[in-house]
């Protein structure tokens, strides 16, 4: 059976032969065998994982996704399932990519005719950072809802619902300071103001009065809030963030 080494392997695929040790290292492409010499060496069917490998990057697949569909391999299905979610978000990627073309067309139309354009239409496309993580939880009609009652509001409004969110989440982190509990009075009362202001956004369970969806949905943003540091320091901190997530639990599961 035919061999190749890390560097024969390399030159033919057209890659690095650190790529090649690097893949080797986080388990997606391990060598036949590694020699006494400490070679290693790659067959038949190593060559051909490859070859999927580059073809998925070449796709756009991460790595981490990537991983994922090769240990499907034993199930065309659950391969067909990962390749498909893989095939949605490069389509919503699609949508984000053609609404920002669309508003610098519009942009360029505008200063043509030597006018400003309007400014919630320069926006379009480029604030929609959550479009992946709503579709993914709560469906695409859910984002494409709230997103067309994101763009029908003026800058100025969107600007000040910003600030509002902006406080709310403050705020948790200034209760946690004075020495509040989550389930405390203050606390609680809170919680609710932040239930409230999830259920101005069209599309989200609470707004479309889901119980079980809603209660799900909270669940989730708190788990969120608490363990993804990049929405720390809204709360003024990570002490700030689990707070805040208790006390949503908390207000969820008693109500």
């Amino acid at each position: 059976m035919p061999e190749w080494t890390v560097q024969q392997l390399a030159e033919r695929a057209g890659i690095s032969g650190r790529t090649l040790r690097y893949y080797h290292q986080i388990g997606i492409l391990v060598p036949d065998r590694i020699g006494a010499n400490g070679y290693r060496y790659y067959g038949p069917t190593a060559v051909a994982r490859l070859q999927r490998i580059l073809l998925l990057r070449e796709a756009g697949m991460t790595l981490s996704d990537l991983s994922s569909v090769l240990d499907a391999e034993h199930s065309v299905a659950d391969e067909i399932a990962a390749l498909e979610d893989h095939l949605m978000r490069l389509e919503q990627d699609r949508r984000s990519i053609d609404r920002r073309i669309e508003s610098v067309k519009h942009t360029v139309q505008m200063r043509r005719h030597g006018r400003q354009p309007q400014m919630d239409m320069v926006l379009e496309g480029f604030n929609d950072r959550y479009e992946a993580e709503v579709t993914r939880r709560w469906g695409r009609e859910a984002f494409e809802a709230s997103n067309r009652w994101w763009h029908a509001k003026s800058v100025t409004q969107q600007r000040q619902f910003q600030a509002e969110a902006e406080e709310l989440l403050a705020a948790w982190g200034r209760l946690r300071a004075a020495g509040c509990e989550p389930g405390g009075e203050a606390a609680q009362n809170h919680a609710a103001a932040h239930l409230d202001w999830f259920a101005q956004i069209p599309g989200t369970p609470v707004h479309d009065k889901n119980a079980d969806n809603a209660r799900a949905m909270v669940l989730g943003m708190a788990d969120l809030y608490a363990g993804n540091s990049d929405y720390h320091p809204a709360f003024g901190g990570k002490d700030g963030a689990e707070f805040a997530a208790e006390a949503l639990r908390l207000y969820v599961r008693e109500s």
